[in-house]
């Protein structure tokens, strides 16, 4: 791609991806949020989490060293470390790292 075609592709993107945000704001200014809307603002934030998580732990093979307990570690790490700081990214940064650690130093 040309500089000018990589230039056009990021201001795209970054359209899109304005506008996806903030169109619930303008649609629904001044109005009451119907009660579908309501309930996919509660109920996708946890499908999502329970997405990526299957998605993660799809490929991990039960059969062979180290039988998928890196993962498993890391996934517990990351749900102690929500429980006690109820901080997601700081979970998710904490289980990412320890994960990448025991895969690259432990389990060589």
């Amino acid at each position: 791609m040309t500089l000018l075609q990589q230039l056009i592709t990021i201001v795209v993107a970054a359209l899109a991806t304005l506008i996806t945000r903030f169109s619930p704001f303008v649609v629904f200014s001044g109005k009451k949020v119907p009660k579908a809307v309501e309930y996919l603002g509660r109920a996708l934030p946890g499908a999502v989490f329970g997405l990526l998580l299957v998605y993660c732990l799809k490929d991990v093979d039960l059969s062979s060293y180290p039988f998928g307990l890196g993962e498993a570690l890391g996934v517990a790490l990351t749900a102690i470390a929500y429980k006690w700081r109820k901080n997601t990214l700081l979970s998710i940064l904490l289980g990412t790292l320890f994960y990448m650690f025991l895969i690259q130093v432990v389990f060589v």
